[in-house]
């Protein structure tokens, strides 16, 4: 089915074609018909499957023929976890729209803010934002809300872990209430389900679902390491596998800086990417990623979605994410659009926890690999694929930009633990302590999304 099926106008579908794009993937497929009906909207799909486009076009359709009526006003809101997100989802709205007589941009913290306060005097068609920068130009009316006629929330689930709950309630309650709502995220996470069945009641869900949570195009393996030696394996297969590009994901600001450091010492060019750095510099380090001219970016969790580069042949989970759903958005960096990838995990006997879950989440054991001069001293056991382990507030160090959600989940109850064997895939044994499922409990939720509208 082409583009033009769905019913846009010749503007966009001019642009599309300029881009290369000729047919909807699956969510824009069943997405944009229905938001230009003017039905409210849950959507679930993975990365890398086309979301971005699944709301902007349908907005620049719905858009197109008028104009903002005063100034400092906007008609289309978008909300956006982080400033990397925001400024890909301007790009792509500025891409779609290069025929179209409508204006957009991108605001986030950062950065200073009278230039983003001169670009709203005027008024702007369509907004990407992220909350706290938002609310902060609110509070100094340098943006009004009155003539909004779409809000989408961009990775709603991200912007539920990143604890933006007050930040999108203060901004919703400014909202008209006749409005169009738009809701799209990689999963439909507990917190997400709840918000939607107590506040959402006519709107239409669409999920998108995969036979796994992860392409099929994406060659993931395990690499079982002690975490003394995790850098010098990372040196060892840059050099030995001639690797020519990497986003290496790691847990905290200053572990990202001590790796680039001990990369350079070992005659890898690298640099650090995370909220410590300023915005420009994040940007201009980035820009240098995605065209080439620089091989390898060691970053924390704030990457994991948002970066968009074409044709990125790995990602090395240097430090395993706390929480599954991390994995798979950030391995979903790489084999994007049909292309593969390849997705490396460093493990160290002290991530099992993690590792049950995210093979529980996977629904299969991940390919493991033991590298010749990198035995490790202390086994990793084979992890228990219907184990979820206990909830844990961990920090990832990138406070600036994350802030942590106040109240976030109850932990699991404690059970009680056995002392089993169990043989690894290299037929060493080992014993560890299994945990029982952890039983369940209620938690208490926030309802940020305020009033809706009738």
């Amino acid at each position: 089915m082409p583009f033009s099926a769905l019913g846009l106008s010749g503007p966009i579908l001019k642009a599309l074609a300029e881009q290369g794009y000729t047919a909807p993937t699956p969510i824009q497929a069943r997405a944009i018909p229905m938001i230009m009906a003017g039905k409210d909207l849950i959507a679930a799909a993975q990365t890398g499957t086309g979301k971005t486009a699944s709301f902007v076009l349908p907005i620049l359709e719905k858009l197109k023929d008028g104009r903002t009526e005063q100034a400092k006003r906007i008609r289309a809101l978008i909300l956006t976890p982080t400033r990397e997100l925001a400024v890909q989802v301007e790009k792509s709205i500025a891409q779609y729209s290069m025929h179209l007589s409508l204006s957009s941009m991108a605001m986030y913290g950062g950065v200073d803010l009278e230039p983003q306060k001169q670009g709203l005097i005027e008024g702007v068609d369509i907004l990407v934002a992220t909350p706290g920068r938002l609310l902060d130009m609110a509070n100094q009316r340098a943006v009004l809300f009155d003539e909004v006629e779409v809000l989408v929330l961009d990775e709603a689930d991200r912007m539920l872990d990143m604890g933006f709950i007050g930040d999108i309630n203060k901004i919703i309650e400014r909202l008209p209430r006749q409005r169009q709502n738009l809701l799209f995220s990689a999963t439909l996470s507990e917190d997400v389900r709840f918000l939607v069945k107590t506040t959402l009641y006519d709107a239409v869900e669409i999920t998108i679902a995969a036979d796994t949570p992860t392409s099929p195009e994406i060659d993931q393996c395990l690499i079982t390491v002690d975490k003394d030696m995790k850098s010098a394996l990372l040196s060892h297969l840059i050099k030995e596998d001639q690797w020519d590009q990497a986003l290496i994901f790691i847990q905290t600001k200053h572990g990202a800086a001590k790796l680039v450091g001990q990369l350079e010492k070992r005659g890898i060019k690298a640099e650090a990417f995370h909220s410590g750095r300023s915005q420009a510099s994040r940007m201009k380090v980035l820009a240098d990623f995605k065209s080439g001219d620089l091989s390898f970016l060691v970053a924390t969790g704030i990457a994991s979605r948002g970066i968009d580069i074409d044709e990125l042949t790995r990602v090395v989970n240097y430090d395993l994410p706390d929480e599954a759903d991390d994995y798979i958005h950030r391995i979903g960096r790489t084999g994007r659009a049909g292309a593969s990838g390849e997705a490396i995990s460093f493990v160290s006997l002290n991530d099992f926890r993690n590792l049950c879950a995210i093979e529980s989440r996977l629904g299969h054991i991940i390919i493991r690999k033991e590298i010749e001069g990198f035995a490790v001293r202390k086994l990793v056991p084979v992890s228990i694929l219907d184990y979820v382990p206990k909830n844990r507030n961990s920090s990832s160090g990138d406070g600036q930009d994350t802030r942590r959600a106040q109240g976030k989940k109850n932990s699991a109850s404690k059970g009680q633990r056995k002392t089993s064997s169990r043989s690894n895939k290299s037929g060493k044994t080992g014993n560890y302590d299994e945990p029982k499922k952890p039983s369940g409990g209620s938690s208490s939720k926030s309802n940020i999304w305020g009033k809706w509208g009738a």
